[in-house]
C-alpha cells in the first residue's frame, strides 16, 4: 500500500489557496479514479482506491500544514506503511507555476509541512511531488502569497491538476520519471 499525502490547510477558507495545491492534487486523483468517498480518520480526511494494481490511501491532514506529521504518522503506523512508500504532494515556491518535480528524500526547503513530516516520521526518506506555484519575488511577501488564492489569470492550475490525475498510475507503478514526463506533455498540449 502507498500513502499519498496532500499537504494543505483544512476548511473552505483555505480551499483555493496556493498552499493547498497538494489537497487539490489528491482531490483530482480521487475524482478521476473513483476512490472511496472522503471520511474522517487519523486526524485527516482519507479516501482509498487503487491505481495500476497498487492500493493507495489518500490523506488530507486536518491538523493544519505545520502539524501534518502527526496525521501522517498515525496513518502510516496503523497501515504499517514505511516512509519509502509515502509521497507528499505540496506547493513549491522555487518552481515556476505549473512545473512539477518528483524526488525521494532530501531537505524541506523551508516547507513547514515537510519539516513536520520529517519530525514525526524521524526520517526524510519519503517522496515529494513538488508542485510549482512560483515565487512572489521577495521573502517578505511569501506568507501572503502562499496563503492567497489563485488569481483568475493563473489558468495553468486546472490543466496541471487534470494532468496529475491522468498520469497518477505511472507514479503508483514507481515510474516517477515517466509520471513527470506525462504531466509535462499533457500540460503542453493544453497551453
Amino acid at each position: 500500500m502507498l500513502l499519498w499525502v496532500g499537504l494543505g490547510n483544512p476548511g473552505p477558507e483555505h480551499a483555493k489557496q496556493r498552499h493547498n495545491i497538494g489537497f487539490m492534487a489528491v482531490d483530482a486523483i480521487a475524482r478521476r479514479h473513483g476512490f472511496s468517498p472522503w471520511r474522517q480518520k487519523f486526524k485527516s480526511e482519507v479516501a482509498d482506491g487503487s491505481l495500476a494494481g497498487q492500493k493507495i490511501l489518500l490523506l488530507k491532514p486536518s491538523t493544519y500544514m505545520n502539524l501534518s506529521g502527526d496525521a501522517v504518522k498515525a496513518a502510516s503506523a496503523f497501515h504499517k506503511i514505511p516512509a519509502v512508500d509515502i509521497w507528499a504532494w505540496h506547493d513549491e515556491l522555487d518552481l515556476a507555476p505549473g512545473k512539477l518535480r518528483v524526488k525521494k528524500g532530501g531537505g524541506t526547503a523551508g516547507h513547514n509541512g515537510l519539516r513536520d513530516m520529517q519530525r514525526a516520521l524521524a526520517t526524510a526518506d519519503f517522496g515529494r511531488i513538488r508542485m510549482g506555484i512560483g515565487h512572489p519575488g521577495h521573502k517578505d511577501r511569501v506568507s501572503g502569497y502562499v496563503l492567497g488564492g489563485f488569481a483568475k489569470s493563473e489558468d495553468w492550475v486546472e490543466p496541471v491538476l487534470d494532468a496529475v490525475a491522468d498520469a497518477a498510475p505511472l507514479l503508483a507503478q514507481g515510474r516517477s520519471e515517466d509520471f513527470m514526463t506525462r504531466v509535462a506533455l499533457l500540460t503542453q498540449e493544453k497551453t
